[in-house]
């Protein structure tokens, strides 16, 4: 149905134009920034009219006082929103002024670092790290890191506190809405063009006249020359000696005269050497010698050893390995200070390295040779027990400073080393016999039984079936403990080794002290293995007697109580 078809009079005119005009208004979208204006001001808030909406929206005075926007909170002023929400549960209009004009700042800054453009703020605070500036037009706040405050080093940056300047936009996180900008770029840019004709002037070679010590870092020293440019001195390029950090040479102001060992166009740098403005003294290595004493000055000490100079600018490590002949971990802070002159012998000359090794003990005579010539091995000397631990003992021999190895198994012949060992203290006075001597692993082996008489001298001329006369010292379930006449060592006799008849290899038939006879099994003085049996002894009677009577005699005690039987035996075959 069509209600206003006919047009044509002055009524229907009307209703139409008032129509397209109300259709022509810009449609109100949330999520847009438009504009509102104020119709009411009380205490807390500020009432908007915006065309188009149904109700007010309303404004906390408090957020456009903090925004800045006081003056601004006037019947008539038109104030930019974000519009939020056009309707919530209640029924309500959401807009904040404060997202509109940050969306804004975005966008200028958007286009600021889109287009290379530099943009004006003001340092507002310290941060961790840097600053906070605040962009002048949007109020927006960015990050300025401290590398990015200067192109020097700036203890105090009060005077640059609140002062409008420019910055340059580095970085823009669109995602996160963080921007980091930069004002040591908008210095250097300025200074970039004269820099270029500096540097120009410079090549590879030139001396400059007092450069001035700027500052210094753990890689190198930075001069500056005459006030319009810095120019590096690497750690490496400022002595032939060793140096840990540029403040050990210099003093903030300190004057030198510097070489340019390289000019980088690129990036506007230049490299200066200061130890090349004097001779190089490796030059002079081929006035020293190997394996000659030379005296050396103590430069610096560490942990590994000591740095010493053999002339000024000609530095040669000491290694803790090359201070003693005798302390395995010879400490360089204990034995010299610096500056300290001590006697060396140049062991290695390394001229492609550019490296000189020398040592401090080979200048003192190596007390392992001492010892082969003074005791040879099988020589008996003094010794004084200096250390101990759980399987030996560490000797002082005589008045060398050595330490000699004796093991809990060279103590006795007799008892358990480890027992024999428990014995001994630190302090104790002994004599020992020098077993082994390696002068280039700088060990010796010393033993103490050996100064004592071996009990197995006992068994010397003695053979393998022979009979000696032993004296039962004890019995135990697995056998007897027996020592031989004139020998004072034990020896045990297993069960097995008692009887031929089973029945009497009881070692409850002794109860110790009595005497018998016994063969020995085994002998090795080598090894040092004696096997003595009494059921042998009885096999080797048992034999000779069979070889001995032809018929059945006495025979019926122990320990032939089957010979009798073997007999009849023998005259059946």
């Amino acid at each position: 149905m069509e209600i206003y078809k006919d047009l044509s009079n002055p009524e229907s005119q009307e209703f139409e134009k008032l129509l397209n005009s109300q259709l022509s208004k810009v449609q109100i979208e949330e999520g847009k920034i438009i504009n509102g204006k104020i119709n009411k001001v009380t205490e807390k808030f500020v009432f908007l009219f915006v065309e188009g909406l149904k109700s007010e929206p309303v404004l906390d005075i408090n957020e456009l006082k903090t925004m800045g926007l006081g003056e601004k909170i006037k019947i008539g002023e038109t104030i930019p929103v974000l519009l939020e929400k056009i309707e919530n549960k209640h029924g309500e209009v959401l807009v904040s002024a404060s997202k509109a004009q940050k969306i804004k700042g975005w966008d200028k800054l958007v286009e600021a670092y889109e287009n290379n453009e530099p943009i004006m703020g003001k340092i507002t605070s310290k941060c961790k790290g840097g600053c906070i500036v605040e962009h002048i037009d949007t109020g927006s706040l960015m990050f300025l890191p401290g590398s990015q405050i200067s192109d020097k080093p700036l203890k105090d940056i009060s005077h640059l506190m609140n002062e409008p300047q420019k910055f340059a936009l580095i970085k823009l996180d669109k995602v996160r809405g963080n921007a980091c900008v930069s004002r040591r770029e908008i210095i250097s840019s300025f200074k970039k063009e004269d820099k270029e004709k500096i540097i120009s002037k410079y090549k590879v070679g030139d001396i400059i006249k007092g450069a001035e010590v700027k500052g210094y870092s753990s890689f190198g020293c930075f001069f500056n020359v005459n006030g319009e440019l810095d120019v590096l001195c690497h750690l490496q390029e400022i002595s032939y000696s060793r140096v840990n950090h540029p403040d050990e040479f210099f003093n903030i102001g300190d004057k030198y005269d510097v070489k340019v060992i390289s000019v980088d166009n690129s990036k506007l740098q230049i490299g200066v050497s200061l130890k090349q403005m004097g001779p190089d003294p490796f030059d002079h290595i081929d006035n020293y010698e190997l394996n000659k004493n030379y005296l050396v000055k103590v430069e610096k000490i560490t942990d590994f050893g000591a740095f010493c100079s053999l002339e000024p600018g000609l530095t040669s490590l000491l290694h803790s390995s090359e201070l003693s002949w005798t302390k395995k971990n010879a400490s360089a802070k204990k034995m010299f200070r610096v500056g300290d002159e001590i006697s060396c012998v140049i062991t290695e000359i390394d001229k492609e390295k550019r490296r000189v090794a020398i040592s401090h003990r080979l200048t003192q005579e190596n007390p392992f040779e001492t010892l082969e010539k003074k005791f040879p091995v099988g020589t008996v000397c003094d010794a004084e027990v200096v250390n101990k631990n759980e399987y030996s003992l560490f000797c002082k021999i005589e008045d060398l400073d050595i330490d000699a190895f004796l093991h809990c198994n060279d103590l006795t012949y007799l008892n358990n080393g480890e027992e024999e060992l428990e014995k001994y203290k630190k302090g104790d006075k002994i004599k020992v016999k020098i077993l082994e001597i390696k002068v280039s692993e700088q060990k010796v082996r010393v033993g103490l039984r050996q100064t004592q008489t071996d009990p197995l001298d006992y068994f010397k001329g003695k053979n393998k079936n022979s009979t000696i006369t032993v004296k039962v010292i004890s019995t135990d379930n697995k056998g007897l403990i027996v020592r031989p006449e004139n020998c004072e060592m034990d020896f045990q006799i297993k069960k097995s080794e008692i009887a031929i008849n089973s029945a009497d290899a009881r070692p409850s038939r002794w109860t110790g002290g009595e005497k018998l006879d016994v063969a020995i099994k085994d002998i090795n003085l080598e090894s040092r293995k004696i096997t003595l049996s009494i059921k042998l002894l009885e096999e080797i009677e048992k034999k000779e007697a069979l070889d001995k009577y032809g018929s059945e005699g006495s025979g019926k005690n122990l320990p032939f109580s089957s010979l009798s039987d073997d007999l009849k035996k023998k005259e059946e075959k």
